[in-house]
């Protein structure tokens, strides 16, 4: 649509530049272009965000766009990714301009906006979701909300109002709407499940057979690896996350309820493999076992030896205790719990 080339990526964590990298919370989708013309650079922002609009959905269009004179090549004559510029944290320029918020409201909810997508300031007319906002984002919005301004508003009104100038009238106009604070129950009483736990147990009971609910992650972790420490870890995150301590029981009339294992060291069996083919048939095996809901851990893991610096660490975990945002919780924690146990902090 510009006369040029383009490029994208999904920034997913801090250093990954080969995907365009990720300056914020939240993840934003970064495309880079190189115009036809360099004397008259790329459009404007609003004109290429409208140009995509026409035949793509509203997640695909990126929310920076970044002008290069080349794209850096790699020596075999591929783009080189990892030395694509990272963005970073000013706001993309809009067509219409940058408006400062005036009021208290719209201050906070800019200062809220800016928090959470990685960006220097938020002006009252730019739109959440040009900005880099998703659905994940706007429902931690809503919670920070709630939290610092004691309002509570539906998800919904983001998506209608996604402006901080169209939002803060219906933060004024919530105020005394406030719901009382989550707070943990106690864990001595019986403890029913969720709505998605009890439709997913529901589905375990038709098919105990089923797999089709386990979500596989392999992790490679090259180079000279301290087993212990990555079982420390291991045992720590279990400890430190209630949900992967539960099965979900039925009692003596077939109703199910949450029951919560004490810690315990976790069990990280190491396997020794000869080649990439034994790899793949372990995992492939290991995802194919059903999990039973009731009697045993709804996370496995294995560690997988192909040589002295080259491990995969395969895990496996039941989606009624995971889902793809809390997996990259894990993986994000596992990681600084690895490199804690491994230089001896706490």
């Amino acid at each position: 649509g510009t006369g040029g080339d383009t490029g994208t990526g999904n920034g997913d964590g801090a250093g990954n530049r080969a995907q365009g990298g990720n300056t914020g919370t939240g993840q934003r989708l970064i495309a880079y272009l190189v115009p036809a013309d360099p004397a008259l650079g790329i459009p404007a922002t609003d004109d290429l965000r409208a140009h995509l609009a026409a035949g793509l959905p509203d997640y695909m269009i990126p929310s920076i766009f970044i002008e290069l004179a080349a794209f850096p090549l790699s020596p075999n004559g591929k783009i080189d990714r990892a030395a694509l510029p990272v963005p970073d944290g000013s706001r993309p320029e809009l067509a219409g301009g940058y408006q400062p918020p005036t009021t208290p409201t719209e201050q906070l909810l800019a200062g809220i906006w800016a928090n959470l997508l990685g960006v220097d300031q938020v002006g009252v007319r730019d739109n959440f979701f040009d900005l880099g906002g998703h659905s994940l984002l706007a429902t931690q919005t809503i919670t920070r909300i709630r939290a610092v301004l004691g309002v509570d508003l539906p998800l919904a009104a983001l998506f209608d109002q996604p402006t901080v100038g169209g939002l803060a009238p219906l933060v004024d106009g919530a105020n005394g709407t406030s719901r009382p604070p989550i707070v943990p129950v106690d864990r001595d009483q019986r403890l029913p499940l969720s709505f998605a736990q009890q439709r997913l147990w529901f589905l375990a009971q038709l098919d105990p057979d089923s797999a089709e609910y386990n979500t596989p992650s392999a992790i490679p972790l090259p180079g000279d690896l301290d087993v212990p420490a990555l079982r420390a870890a291991l045992t720590a995150l279990v400890e430190r996350h209630e949900v992967l301590r539960t099965r979900l029981v039925a009692d003596a009339d077939g109703i199910p309820h949450q029951v919560i294992d004490p810690p315990a060291g976790f069990d990280l069996p190491v396997i020794s493999v000869a080649s990439e083919q034994e790899v793949q048939a372990l995992i492939a095996a290991d995802v194919a076992t059903p999990f039973d809901l009731a009697a045993g851990s709804l996370l496995r893991a294995s560690l997988i030896r192909l040589a002295d610096q080259e491990h995969i660490l395969a895990l496996c975990m039941h989606h009624v205790i995971s889902d793809e945002w809390s997996a990259k919780i894990f993986h994000r924690e596992l990681l600084a719990l690895y490199d804690a146990f491994r230089a001896g902090e706490p």
